[in-house]
């Protein structure tokens, strides 16, 4: 861990780190994004910074020949993720999870429009791509109550008038999730409505040059958190007095130091709770010689996802002769998946050519061999064999994908499981594992 982590770092106060906009940061700015901590780290690791306006030109790009390909007037996004790709902005974003009040609308000659929360056009003015701010695409009960329909005609009007003028006569809308009375009063205006998720996954899939570079910057950062809470976990779990939620509060307050975001679950569970999987955390007090295990579901600097897992050892005595089989049975699972990743190879033989766990793991496997990820868990979700759907994923792999290889090996009435999971670049020869956290040694059989 510390040959990529220097706990020893000091950032002089007051000092001032060159940003990813071109301009030193004042501090006074609208801004969201990485603190000076991270990018102190960034740099003390060689990383290159993202050129944010390249990235969403990018962005904005994939999506606009998507929508060309498919020949819509337009892609109508509603998804908070989603208009963060689109625009590299964001609004309260868990709030605006369950009370949709933004939307973005991409016409088919790229102008685009953003509906924002009321008085609140200034938090994309910086994104020169944003042609439009207005306000009152809030058509949920909450907001609107039983005359949210009036409110979804005026919005529908709107579409239907940009469209007019930026897209001709074209009446085929792709939508990513919207109410159903904003779905309706659509329709009555007279547009074809298409799924927008297939397009907005799809375009999200492929990541651009800077995209990755934020990407490696993202990992470093959450590494460099998950190293801060086991460093907790291993000072503090002996002492019998820390529970599962004091451990998991510490990559949180690490996360937003250095301006991540959120973290999407509460998947940190001790001892015997970590089989079955998926108990999140609580206030279990965690005790010595036993396992912890996560999986990070991290939104981190620049909103990108960085999504791994390991499990712990914490301990003065050796773990169990069948807790070290069941480590190097994951480990062995996630490497062999790992190495067949490569352009060109298909989603159908990464299930059908994947590790096969021992008999005891299979009933407690997790849902997924690998899944896509981005500013989120993404597109494509690569199935066990027993989960395989004909022509669900039918696609090769692409340079410039990233998937996240993971495992979990639960042991039928046992009383642990095992957590492994690392994101991995899909390169122009193969792969890159962007996860450099170490397994734990005793777990591993080292010691």
């Amino acid at each position: 861990m510390d040959k990529y982590f220097r706990d020893s770092r000091k950032i002089a106060p007051g000092s001032k780190v060159r940003q990813t906009e071109g301009r030193e940061n004042d501090h006074d700015q609208i801004e969201i994004g990485p603190t000076n901590l991270a990018v102190t780290e960034w740099l003390d690791n060689g990383l290159e910074l993202p050129n944010l306006q390249d990235m969403r030109e990018y962005r904005w790009k994939r999506l606009h020949d998507h929508i060309l390909e498919r020949d819509y007037a337009g892609l109508l996004l509603f998804d908070p993720l989603n208009i963060r790709y689109a625009t590299d902005s964001t609004n309260m974003q868990i709030w605006n999870m369950h009370n949709p009040f933004r939307a973005v609308l991409i016409c088919a000659d790229g102008y685009m429009v953003i509906w924002d929360y009321k008085n609140s056009p200034f938090l994309s003015t910086f994104n020169p791509i944003v042609k439009e701010q207005r306000f009152g695409a809030d058509l949920f009960y909450f907001a609107r109550g039983d005359k949210a329909n009036i409110q979804a005609d005026r919005f529908s009007n709107e579409i239907r008038l940009l469209l007019n003028e930026h897209s001709g006569e074209n009446k085929r809308l792709a939508i990513d999730k919207i109410l159903v009375n904003g779905l309706r009063a659509l329709e009555i205006q007279g547009f074809e409505i298409f799924e927008g998720e297939e397009l907005t996954e799809k375009a999200r899939s492929i990541k651009g040059k800077d995209e990755i570079k934020a990407m490696r910057c993202a990992s470093v950062a959450c590494e460099n958190s998950v190293h801060l809470m086991e460093s907790f976990a291993r000072k503090n779990v002996p002492n019998g007095n820390v529970s599962e939620d004091d451990i998991w509060a510490v990559l949180h307050a690490e996360n937003i130091k250095r301006g991540g975001e959120w973290i999407e679950t509460r998947l940190l569970a001790s001892g015997p709770r970590t089989n079955p999987w998926f108990q999140e955390c609580g206030p279990r007090l965690t005790k010595n010689n036993e396992i912890i295990a996560f999986d990070t579901d991290l939104v981190g600097s620049y909103g990108i996802c960085v999504d791994i897992s390991r499990t712990w050892w914490i301990g003065n005595k050796n773990p169990r002769p069948d807790m070290v089989y069941a480590m190097k049975h994951a480990h062995e699972h996630i490497m062999t998946n790992m190495s067949m990743l490569k352009p060109g190879v298909s989603m159908e033989d990464l299930t059908l050519q994947s590790h096969t766990l021992d008999k005891q793991y299979q009933k407690g496997k997790y849902g997924v061999l690998m899944h896509g990820v981005g500013l989120c868990d993404e597109w494509p979700s690569i199935n066990y064999p027993d989960g395989f759907v004909k022509g669900a994923y039918d696609y090769p792999l692409e340079e410039g994908m990233v998937l996240c290889v993971e495992v979990l090996v639960s042991p039928e009435g046992g009383d642990f499981s095992i957590k492994l999971e690392d994101q991995v670049l899909i390169t122009a020869d193969g792969y890159e594992n962007l996860t450099k956290y170490p397994f734990d040694p005793k777990l591993m059989g080292y010691s």
